[in-house]
This record gives structure tokens, C-alpha cells and sequence, in this order.
């Protein structure tokens, strides 16, 4: 059975994209929470950093949902790539 790309990218996607937007969202409520992380994120993810306005989380949202997709779809790439390449050595 092969991996779907798409879903793989898709779901690494969302979910990546969805913790930097959880994290950003809980940071505006409670500014304790996540200002580390949101801050080590803000080196890899210019303009999203840690003040607590709606535009920087959903611009970090973005940064992590096209990061996420990209990691996933070169995962999904090298998974097929490597487990194609283990059936044909096993048959």
C-alpha cells in the first residue's frame, strides 16, 4: 500500500500550522504561556514573534502551515521513495 502524498502533506501541514496557532492564540490570552517557543520560532519564521496581536500569530499560523506541508510532502517523497526500493530488494 503506498502513502498518499497529499495526505501526508496536507495532515503535517495542519498540524504544524495548527500548534503555531494554538500556541500564538494562548500567548494573547495568557502572555506567560509560549513566549519561549514562540520567540525560538520568531528566529526561523520572520515577523512572527512573540507580541500578542492577531496578525503576527496567524502570519506565524502561515509560516508553520507552508513549513509543515513542506516537511511533510519531502517526508511522503523519501518514505515512497525508500519503500519502493525495500519491495523491490525483498522480492
Amino acid at each position: 500500500m503506498r502513502m498518499s502524498l497529499k495526505a501526508i502533506t496536507l495532515s503535517s501541514a495542519i498540524l504544524w500550522g495548527g500548534a503555531m496557532l494554538f500556541v500564538g492564540l494562548i500567548h494573547m490570552a495568557v502572555p506567560s504561556y509560549g513566549g519561549d517557543f514562540l520567540q525560538i520560532m520568531s528566529s526561523v519564521y520572520p515577523g512572527a514573534d512573540t507580541a500578542p496581536r492577531l496578525g503576527r500569530v496567524l502570519l506565524g499560523a502561515l509560516y508553520g502551515f507552508v513549513d509543515g506541508g513542506t516537511a511533510g510532502l519531502l517526508f511522503g517523497w523519501l518514505y515512497s521513495a525508500f519503500a519502493g526500493s525495500t519491495r523491490a530488494v525483498s522480492k
